[in-house]
Parts: C-alpha cells; sequence; structure tokens
C-alpha cells in the first residue's frame, strides 16, 4: 500500500453514529461530593471522559462527553500529528476542562493512547494541551492500556470462566490479554480481575489470575482502514484487512492453543462490538441495558457483516446503527472482530459496552478502596 507504514505488535519483553450512547444527561448543578472521580481517554479517532461517583460495587455517572476527534488522521503517512486534529482535539478537551471543573473533581486520571504512543509531536502536543486547558494528559503504555481494559470487563466475566480473552479494539490499536483464572475460587475471579496490576510480565498477580500471555497490534480501526485505503473493491478490502491483522497475531501464544475450553470466555469491548450487537439486535435507537453483557454467538457477527458488506458504503451511511461518520471504520473494526473469532476456541463472544475510561474509574476507585465488596 502507498506510504503504509507497518509497524510490529508491541509485546512484553519475554467510533459517529451512536457516539453519544453513554453520555449522561449534565447535571443541573455541580455536584459538591468530594467523592467525584473523573476519567478520560484520548484516543486516536475520539475524546472520551467520564464523571462518577462510587455506588457499592459500582459507580454512579454523573456527567459524560464524547467526541470524534479523529487525532489520528495523517499519522500513518507523516508520523506526526497535524494542526487540524490538534485543534479539533484541543477545542474538545476545552469542554472537558469546564466540565471537570463545574463539577469539582479532585480525582481524576486523564490518559492518551496510541496517537499520542507513536506521534513525532506528541511531547508538544501534550505540552500545548496543558498550556491552553490547564489539563495535564498522561501517555499511558499499551500494557496499561490492556490492563485497564481488563479491569472495566470484570462485572462481566461468569464465574464459571477459568480462561478469560479479554480484546479491545481500539482506533489506533487492539489490545488483547489471555487470563487464567482456574486457580482463583468462583466468587474471586471479579475481585481478581480488578486486581490486576501493571507489570504483565510477572504473570502470576498477588490476585491469583495467571497472565498467560498479553499483545497490543498497533492496528485499531483507523488505523487498519488507512493501511488498505488503496483498495477500492468493498468486499476486497474487508477480506484483506481482516487477513492482515490476523497475519499480526503470529507472535500471540493463545493463538496456537486449539484446544476447546468448556470455560472459556472472549469479552470484546469497542464501538465495532457494540455497533455489531446493536445491528444484530435489530435496534432502531441505541439501548445500553440490551447491548451491555450480550452473548453472540460468531454466525450471528458474521451474519451482521454480511449484511454490512450487501450494504455497501452508501448503505453503511445511510444505517441508523453506524451511520455518516462510522460507516468508514465499521468495516475495519468488523475485519478484526471477524479474525478474532476464527481464531479462539470458543463460537460466543460476550459484548462490552464499557473501556478504558471504565477501567480508570474502578483502578482508581479501588486504589482508594471505595468500592464496596459484593
Amino acid at each position: 500500500m502507498k506510504g503504509a507504514i507497518v509497524m510490529a505488535p508491541k509485546r512484553p519483553s519475554g467510533e459517529g453514529a451512536l457516539e453519544k450512547r453513554n453520555e449522561a444527561r449534565p447535571a443541573s448543578r455541580a455536584d459538591d461530593s468530594p467523592d467525584l472521580y473523573a476519567a478520560l481517554d484520548l484516543g486516536t479517532n475520539s475524546c472520551r471522559m467520564l464523571i462518577a461517583a462510587p455506588d457499592g460495587a459500582g459507580f454512579r455517572v454523573v456527567d459524560s462527553f464524547s467526541k470524534s476527534v479523529q487525532l489520528g488522521t495523517g499519522l500513518e503517512q507523516s508520523g506526526r500529528l497535524s494542526r487540524g486534529s490538534m485543534s479539533r482535539t484541543i477545542q474538545a478537551l476545552r469542554i472537558c476542562q469546564q466540565k471537570l471543573k463545574r463539577h469539582r473533581v479532585k480525582h481524576m486520571r486523564l490518559v492518551a493512547t496510541e496517537a499520542c504512543r507513536r506521534a513525532d509531536n506528541a511531547k508538544e502536543f501534550i505540552a500545548r494541551v496543558h498550556r491552553e486547558t490547564g489539563l495535564m494528559l498522561d501517555i499511558i503504555a499499551a500494557e496499561e492500556e490492556a490492563r485497564l481494559a481488563v479491569i472495566s470487563c470484570a462485572p462481566l466475566v461468569s464465574p464459571k470462566t477459568e480462561h478469560l480473552m479479554v480484546v479491545d479494539i481500539g482506533g489506533g490499536s487492539t489490545e488483547l490479554v489471555w487470563i487464567d483464572l482456574s486457580s482463583v475460587g468462583k466468587r474471586k475471579r471479579k475481585k481478581a480481575i480488578m486486581g490486576i496490576r501493571a507489570g504483565f510480565k510477572d504473570t502470576i498477580q498477588r490476585s491469583g489470575a495467571k497472565v498467560i500471555d498479553w499483545i497490543s497490534v498497533p492496528l485499531g480501526v483507523a488505523t487498519l482502514r488507512d493501511q488498505f485505503m488503496d483498495v477500492e473493491d468493498d468486499a476486497a478490502r474487508f477480506a484483506l484487512m481482516s487477513w492482515f491483522f490476523e497475519e499480526n497475531l503470529a507472535d500471540f501464544a493463545p493463538y496456537h492453543n486449539t484446544e476447546t475450553h468448556d470455560r472459556f470466555q472472549i469479552v470484546g469491548t469497542s464501538g465495532t462490538v457494540t455497533t455489531v450487537a446493536a445491528s444484530h439486535l435489530g435496534l432502531k435507537r441505541y439501548d445500553r441495558t440490551k447491548v451491555d453483557g450480550l452473548r453472540m454467538t460468531s454466525e450471528q457477527i458474521d451474519s451482521v457483516i454480511r449484511s454490512y458488506l450487501t450494504m455497501g458504503p452508501s448503505g453503511r451511511r445511510s444505517d441508523p446503527r453506524i451511520g455518516q461518520d462510522r460507516q468508514a471504520l465499521i468495516m475495519s473494526g468488523a475485519a478484526i472482530l471477524q479474525a478474532l473469532m476464527r481464531c479462539w476456541p470458543t463460537d460466543r463472544l460476550s459484548v462490552a459496552d464499557r473501556g478504558l475510561r471504565e477501567g480508570l474509574l474502578y483502578s482508581q476507585m479501588n486504589a482508594n478502596s471505595v468500592l464496596a465488596d459484593e
């Protein structure tokens, strides 16, 4: 592909339509509680933030923000964040700063991921963000992003699950973590996942969970799309993207494990996964309560993807579950999802309408011991 930059997966040594689906109605007045927590995720395609208060074993969302800023536009070709993408992003971050100030948030973690990890001018951008908004973004490593995705999905893990795969399909990268929970008691498995610490190289966590392997593939919905933009045929482009993504899993140990696990669970978190779920359910209006935790079979996923291919770009653009902004990204995400479902010893996927922001919130609240035991 012309101008394509192919990067090897990172390993330890050893999203448009329905985008506002998670947004809460802004509070009518500032919440003065000192226990408010915030989590901001600046990705390759979107800027998202949640403000929440601890509530039992979970949290209550007070306010939220989500906007497509396309920070990674042109990054594949230039290796730099463009002026336009940085300006769009800073405008969105100003809104986030206003919300944080209005709610008097005292506990927050604001992170940037793959686009800022890769951009040559990321440090200058982070400094500009701080100068113009007062916000200090932390560019987190791929391993930390993977850990937080796992934590966010803990509430969806079945007590019967002994082997867990968490897949987080982002804009610029896809993180996969394979965890062995067989030595953890059934009632303690959720807590064990929530307690996973940084340092996957240690493999066996203090919580008892065992990280078998993990990988961060530098291909997400935006970066994979950009790799194959010169392929005009819709179906051919999809097939090439799916094959290419699977090729990048060759060094991931579980990829070679074809043994069927009766107690294996794969949890997928991303706009791609939730959009496919909404299409499967035939929703006219997105309903998180129907999507989050839904289990789909490989056959059901394939059926939705086939319908997307039948629609073509114009049909996907007019579909209310996909829409104008997301139609260019949904097929690269679907290519990743289909490749993953070909590889693992299960024919079911648990859908998670949650991700890095929820992981950031759970991590902060768990560290401060403000979550109740279930």
